[in-house]
Order: C-alpha cells, then sequence, then structure tokens
C-alpha cells in the first residue's frame, strides 16, 4: 500500500541504528535518576558505556513477574516510574497485576503508523473495539487513530448488539479491536438485519489472526492487518500492505524502540533467524523500560520489507516465552538449561523434554555438540540433576536436528490419560 507514516519508516537502517544508541544514554541517565528501582535494578551500570547492543545485552533483563513484585513490594509502580510525570497522566492496572503510566505527548504508544501501514488515513471513522477499562488498550489505538486525523467512536468490549447498532449508525470504514471480534460483530448484525459493509480496514491485536480468518474478512470486503502490542510499551511491530491489500512478509519494529530477541531464560541475543523472547527497551520517559522481556517468542525476518520501510521485521507472535515447567513437585526453568550450557561450551543448543515413565515425570535433555569435541554425557547428566535438583537422561542428537521454535523446555505429557 503506497505511502509512509514518516521519513523515519524509510530512513537507512544504519542511521536508525546510530540515532538510538546516540539517544540511549542520556535518556539512561535521566530515568535513572527518577526511578529509583530501575537504578538498583541495573545495579550500578554506567549510562554512558551503554552506546551499543553488545553494550545494552550486558543489562539484565526485566520480566513481567519480577516488574510484578517490585511493585507488590512498593506500590503502586515499584520505583519505575517518574513521579513527576503522574500529573495529567492516564494511570492503569493489567493482568499481572502490573500498573503501567501513559507517557507525554501525543501517541505515546506509536500505534498512529500502524493504523496508517493498514491503510487508515485523516477522516476515517474508527470504530474501537477494545477495552478502555482498567487496561490501555483502547487508549493505546485511540490515541493513534485521533494523531492520524481519525474520527474515534469508543465502543469498548461486549454489548454486541449496541456495538452493531451503532456501526450501523455511524458507517465507519475502521474497525479496531481483537481479531476474532469483528465477526462476532458481522455475523450477529446479519441476524438483526443491520449493514455494516462501511467496515473496509480493520487494525486488529491481542489475539491470534488465523489465516482462514483473514481470508473470510478479505471475501467480505475487509482488509485486516495486525499489530503486536503489549500495555507497557505499546506497538512493537506491525504489519504493512502489498498494492493489491495482501500483507506484506513479516512485522515492521516500530521506531523509537529497540528491540532484541534473546534465548529464554536468559538476556543473551539469539542470531538472526532464530527463534527467542521479544525483549524491548523503550524511550518513555514517564516509565522507562529498559530490555522488558515481554514473555512472547519471535524470530527476527532477514532483509527489507517490500514496502520500504527499513526498520527490523519479526515474524511476530510465535507463541509465549515463559516454559517454567513442574517435574515431580518441583520446577524447572528454562535459566536453569541456560546455566547448564553456560558450564559446558561444547554444547551448542539443548532442549528439556518432559514426558511420563509410567506413572512417574520423566526428564530427557536433547543436546546438539558445539563441533567435533568429544560429549561426556555422563558429566551433563551430573550438571543436569545439580542444577535442577532432579535426575534426569542426556540425548546428544544431531546438529540442526532440534526444531528452530523458541523451546528450551517442552511438556509432553499427556494429561488426558
Amino acid at each position: 500500500m503506497a505511502g509512509h507514516f514518516d521519513e523515519l519508516e524509510m530512513q537507512d537502517a544504519s542511521r536508525r541504528e546510530s540515532d538510538l544508541f546516540g539517544r540511549l544514554p542520556e535518556f539512561l541517565e535521566r530515568a535513572i535518576a527518577k526511578a529509583p528501582a530501575l537504578a538498583r535494578w541495573l545495579d550500578g551500570a554506567d549510562p554512558a558505556a551503554v552506546n551499543s547492543r553488545a553494550a545494552l545485552a550486558k543489562l539484565p533483563v526485566l520480566r513481567k513477574a519480577e516488574l510484578a513484585e517490585f511493585q507488590a513490594r512498593d506500590p503502586p509502580f515499584g520505583g519505575f516510574a517518574d513521579p513527576e510525570a503522574l500529573r495529567g497522566a492516564r494511570l492503569f492496572q493489567s493482568p499481572g497485576p502490573v500498573w503501567e503510566v501513559q507517557g507525554p505527548g501525543i501517541d505515546p504508544w506509536q500505534s498512529a503508523r500502524a493504523f496508517f501501514a493498514a491503510g487508515v488515513r485523516a477522516g476515517d471513522i474508527v470504530h474501537n473495539a477494545f477495552s478502555y477499562h482498567l487496561t490501555p488498550g483502547g487508549f493505546i489505538l485511540d490515541e493513534g487513530a485521533r494523531a492520524l486525523g481519525c474520527g474515534v467512536f469508543p465502543a469498548g468490549a461486549g454489548n454486541t448488539d449496541a456495538q452493531v447498532e451503532a456501526a450501523a449508525v455511524l458507517r465507519p470504514g475502521v474497525y479496531c479491536g481483537t481479531p476474532d471480534f469483528l465477526k462476532i460483530m458481522l455475523d450477529r448484525a446479519a441476524e438483526m438485519g443491520r449493514d455494516l459493509s462501511s467496515f473496509r480496514r480493520a487494525l486488529v491485536s491481542g489475539g491470534a489472526l488465523f489465516p482462514a480468518l483473514r481470508q473470510e474478512y478479505a471475501e467480505r470486503g475487509v482488509g485486516v492487518l495486525q499489530a503486536y502490542a503489549t500495555a507497557e510499551l505499546g506497538v512493537i511491530a506491525y504489519e504493512s500492505a502489498a498494492e493489491d491489500g495482501s500483507p506484506n512478509p513479516g512485522m515492521i519494529v516500530s521506531e523509537n524502540l529497540i528491540l532484541e530477541i534473546v534465548r529464554p531464560g536468559t538476556g543473551d541475543p539469539v542470531p538472526e533467524g532464530e527463534v527467542g523472547e521479544v525483549v524491548a527497551t523503550n524511550f518513555n520517559p514517564a516509565y522507562p523500560m529498559i530490555r522488558l522481556g515481554t514473555g512472547d517468542l519471535s524470530a527476527v525476518l532477514p532483509g527489507v520489507s517490500p514496502c520500504g520501510r527499513t526498520n527490523t521485521r519479526i515474524k511476530g507472535w510465535m507463541g509465549r516465552a515463559d516454559q517454567r515447567t513442574k517435574v515431580k513437585g518441583m520446577f524447572v526453568d528454562p535459566r536453569q538449561v541456560a546455566e547448564l550450557l553456560r558450564r559446558h561450551r561444547e554444547i551448542a543448543k539443548a532442549r528439556l523434554v518432559v514426558s511420563r515413565d509410567g506413572d512417574r515425570d520423566a526428564m530427557r535433555l536433547d543436546i546438539e555438540p558445539a563441533g567435533s569435541t568429544k560429549i561426556d554425557l555422563k558429566a551433563i547428566e551430573a550438571a543436569l540433576r545439580e542444577v535442577t535438583g532432579l535426575s534426569g537422561t542426556v540425548a546428544a542428537v544431531e546438529p540442526g536436528s532440534l526444531p528452530n521454535d523458541g523451546k528450551v523446555i517442552e511438556d509432553i505429557r499427556d494429561y488426558s490419560r
């Protein structure tokens, strides 16, 4: 789809990288001064030295469970928000619970460019079916649509019949909400004899958009694209469309955001193309998130999008990275597998498979060798027992045979038996 939201989307990738890491040290210095818990979490890191991806990767990843623990000890924001930024700001609570602060300025969650990439333009009317209650979901899209020059109907979640009636009168051209609720609305409108043919475009998030559902929408005259967003970071990445309206491969990372893909359970960046956890750093002075682990899996796609936008592309949401699993009454965490790999550099990749052996839990660590070095399976079995506190077997597999799906722990127990 022709056109771009601004010149940032088309800038040379090296210039973008230089700009982001040129800004990061000063931003980090201010953030540490305003957010005492962030300063403690980063444990004396020198902001001036955090001027590259390699330097950023040395900082710890803050995962949502840890953020929730900080906030529980020091409510409501755990010392991660700038107290001065609370004046005039919207404050939210998401499941966890995790508290968030709306950033300053127009379109603080960066959803306007996602709308633009979906073909939405100034003057369009947007039916916003995301919730405006407690969480920031509705406001994330609301702010971006209005920044683009759209009129927004804040429909919120639920009340299907009332939403159908309102849309039949207002005749919005754009839907935003979860992928499946649009179908619920269209099907209900058909039952009620109401005309919702005004919907021509949709920007969806908060759930999986299955290919069959996207195709059904296309057959009903609605072009649907996706945005990947979180409450703490806003829009992380978004789809763009080809000239015929079909989605281009992958999702383009938002500007003013540093995205990393790390091995689950660690903060170690993975090679391009390998599936791992999405970690992001924002530039929100009200609520600075430095290496926030989203818990979502994705992978970087090589090359530039056919639409011409030059930022990094990811494959989109590929599952959850939180693979913590209870075995024999004890939790096994991806971090423990990462610790085992740290101790045994002769292992290139590993996956812990949890199964049942009769009526008992069983563990098997499948490992790919890092080279021609002979692997001592018994030594690794001992390390597995030491790290996890549980006994298990170790099996060497062919290099490249473990799936590239981001799984460090795979639970194949059949709970139906």
